[in-house]
């Protein structure tokens, strides 16, 4: 039997007594949102006819995800790091703003207080002997077109078993492997030398992939590369490229692939390239040019706070 009861005053006046709309202290804002939520919570249960032992299911799921510090992973798995995006790009056009390199998701793994370098940096120490050697490099635009002088440009990536340092269960990276701050060069350039990463799966006996296989969804990403790009006068610039060729370069669970952050990656086996990189072996390479855009009526409207580990 199936009864409906969350549109009677009994109901409605209970989400709001729940969510502190009847009391004078706490936040009016986490009390908007609790609300809204604690109301679609409720319809869902109704509309779905949840029973309590799946409701519970549920709470259960919430404890392992936190133990297992997960969230930051199931986020952008069930697509709402990409919405956050979406909703960006939205207000971008409405705004006129069309230009600039394309933002996309942030993902869990960033640490502030990388090294800096000038200009060029190399990312890894040397220790992880399977990585194939890559040379990326690129300019830094203004907004109006112009090569940017002193732009940050903050790079981290996985290694060949797919694991960040200071997130490597294995413990074999040192503090800032393949970690950077390259500040652009006077006309606007940034290189750096590192190996070519390998893409990662969602620890496959956790939360987040006990749901993917719930929803009948892999939990893989393709190999990439993250950049926060910042410069005096423009927006901050989140986003990552795709390793070329990569099998799911455009399946990626975390929906993080986009039209213009797929860059070519080239093969160099001849002898005068390897030599003019000052190599002794081939290499990859891949060339990555980046457009800031403009502040919007002098504002960074790009800023998003959210906890970061810092090291």
């Amino acid at each position: 039997m199936t009864v409906k009861i969350f549109d009677t005053p009994e109901v409605q006046n209970f989400l709001r007594l729940a969510s502190g709309l009847e009391q004078d202290g706490g936040n009016p804002r986490t009390k908007q949102i609790a609300h809204r939520i604690l109301s679609d919570l409720f319809k869902t249960i109704e509309d779905l006819n949840i029973t309590s032992d799946e409701y519970w299911v549920g709470v259960a799921y919430l404890n392992r995800l936190g133990a297992s510090s997960e969230a930051g992973l199931l986020s952008p798995g069930l697509g709402l790091d990409r919405f956050l995006d979406m909703r960006m790009d939205a207000e971008d056009a409405a705004l006129g703003i069309t230009d600039g390199t394309p933002r996309t998701i942030e993902g869990p793994l960033y640490v502030a207080g990388a090294p800096v370098e000038q200009g060029y940096a190399r990312l890894d120490d040397g220790s992880d002997k399977a990585g194939e050697i890559l040379i990326m490099h690129g300019t830094v635009y203004a907004a109006d077109g112009k090569p940017l002088a002193g732009a940050q440009v903050e790079v981290w990536h996985a290694n060949t078993k797919g694991f960040y340092s200071h997130f490597d269960p294995t413990g074999e990276q040192k503090p800032f492997n393949m970690r950077r701050t390259i500040v652009t060069d006077a006309q606007g350039r940034y290189k750096f030398q590192s190996i070519v990463p390998v893409g990662y799966g969602c620890p496959p006996d956790g939360p987040t992939q006990g749901l993917l296989n719930e929803l009948g969804r892999h939990g893989n990403r393709p190999a990439h590369i993250h950049f926060f790009v910042t410069a005096d006068g423009h927006r901050k610039l989140t986003t990552q490229i795709n390793i070329d060729g990569d099998p799911l370069v455009f399946d990626d669970f975390a929906y993080a692939t986009r039209d213009g952050l797929v860059p070519p990656l080239v093969k160099h086996e001849d002898n005068a390239s390897i030599k003019a990189e000052g190599l002794s072996c081939p290499f990859a390479e891949i060339v990555f040019d980046i457009k800031l855009s403009k502040l919007v009526n002098g504002v960074d409207n790009q800023i998003v706070e959210r906890p970061r580990l810092a090291a």
